[in-house]
């Protein structure tokens, strides 16, 4: 099934005409609960990994834990739409004390798939992204990781890892990603609006504006950065927002070049303030508003995954050089 965003509550470029020559494009991934195979785009499906090639692993120190859940048992839990029982942790070592933590494969994106997917080191057109399932340091970090190949080349592979390596407790269910499959979908997406991401006059008269929209609507008015702008949830291409940290700028560690988003993954599709995204097939016809909204966790929250509190991951390459080291942001 396809998913069609709803037209915006206002047009943007009507009420800011200056905007029309900011105008972006995303790709909404709208991922939903499904089975992918190894050769789909998707998240926390099988990953295209040729069986001699070494699953990527952790080798830093991480936070102990003393307590965490099985997979299996997160697995059977959700099935039965129930919560999964949490374990003490086994052992007094912290996770992977006694050797590599393998990562957990949360995505991966084919560019044949995915218009606007950026291009990698050497033409690769395929992107996997993985995460470290434990935190590292006093500031609980997290450790991604980005696999580029070439699809066409990766695929005639003789033969294909048939389940990557899995540690026994993960830390939090939100952990483990949920099978999804994706309906990619090209939109329409303009700048934050905040500091100096856009000319600060014509963030005055946004923020301006939305006041006036607040004071003669009520909180359900539409909003620029909300509802106008950057669309909720996992895409790819666009403008990264910033709701968490403010803008912050993003150069490359290796040539000092203004970094590109290349993708960002949501850990919801959806929430109070943002309901106005929704696709039309995830609403119910009779009714309007947030009201109008169906479909319970396997729209709101369909991959399972969280990237701290409230906050997005944004993953950012170097247009002069892909092959040059992702930065990761919280945002």
């Amino acid at each position: 099934m396809t998913r069609t965003t709803p037209a915006r509550p206002v047009s943007v470029e009507a009420v800011f005409p200056e905007l029309a020559a900011q105008r972006g494009r995303t790709t909404r991934l709208h991922p939903r609960p499904g089975r992918p195979g190894m050769r789909d785009s998707h998240v926390g499906g099988p990953m295209l990994w040729p069986a001699g090639e070494p699953w990527p692993v952790c080798h830093e120190p991480h936070q102990r834990e003393t307590e965490g859940y099985a997979p299996d048992e997160i697995r059977s839990a959700r099935a039965a739409g129930a919560w999964p029982p949490s374990r003490p942790w086994p052992g007094a070592k912290p996770p992977g004390e006694d050797g590599a933590v393998p990562f957990v494969g949360l995505a991966q994106f084919f560019r044949r798939d995915i218009p606007g997917l950026a291009s990698g080191p050497d033409g690769a057109d395929l992107v996997q992204l993985f995460r470290c399932p434990f935190t590292h340091g006093p500031y609980l970090e997290r450790r991604y990781r980005l696999r580029w190949r070439r699809a066409e080349e990766t695929e005639r592979a003789e033969r294909f890892l048939a389940a990557p390596p899995e540690v026994p407790m993960l830390r939090a269910e939100h952990e483990l990603p949920e099978p999804c499959v994706l309906h990619p979908e090209e939109v329409d997406t303009y700048p934050w609006a905040e500091d100096e991401t856009l000319p600060a006059p014509l963030i005055a008269r946004i923020d301006a504006w939305d006041d006036a929209q607040a004071s003669e609507y009520g909180p359900d008015a539409p909003n620029y950065q909300c509802d106008l702008s950057i669309p909720p949830g996992w895409r790819v291409g666009g403008f990264p927002s910033w709701a968490s940290t403010g803008p912050m700028a993003i150069d490359c560690a290796s040539c000092a070049t203004p970094m590109r988003l290349l993708l960002t993954a949501g850990g919801d599709e959806m929430d109070a303030a943002s309901h106005s995204w929704v696709p039309l097939e995830d609403r119910g016809p009779s009714r309007r508003g947030k009201a109008s909204i169906r479909g319970g966790p396997s729209v709101a929250q369909p991959t399972r995954l969280r990237f701290g509190r409230d906050r997005d991951l944004h993953v950012f390459t170097c247009p002069a050089d892909p092959g040059h080291q992702p930065q990761w942001v919280l945002a």
